[in-house]
């Protein structure tokens, strides 16, 4: 007997509709849009332009809500995340250049 396929989507992979994506997130559609907007998520796009929204982008859109529930502005939210990347990125860099020296 064949082992079955995963066809489980990446964490990376855009696969939820936005209406599916704001209900999964515990936000509304027009919410979701206006964090779009501000750019603070930036889902990816089908061949027809329909946003197909990622686990990473469900676990940011989770981060977004946890920041702007303790009373954080957009503004500062964006900052915040910017910021958490730029972190994200050079921990990546660090660990990749201490694996080259092994």
């Amino acid at each position: 007997m064949a082992a079955p396929h995963d066809n489980t989507p990446s964490a990376a992979q855009g696969v939820y509709a936005i209406s599916v994506a704001a209900e999964l997130a515990g936000i509304g559609v027009q919410t979701l849009r206006l964090y779009e907007q501000h750019g603070l998520i930036a889902p990816a796009r089908s061949a027809g332009g329909t946003r197909r929204y990622s686990g990473d982008d469900l676990t940011r859109l989770h981060r977004i809500t946890t920041l702007t529930d303790e009373g954080v502005n957009l503004t500062a939210v964006a900052r915040i995340l910017e910021l958490e990347d730029v972190v994200a990125s050079l921990r990546a860099e660090r660990d990749r250049l201490r694996a080259k020296r092994k």
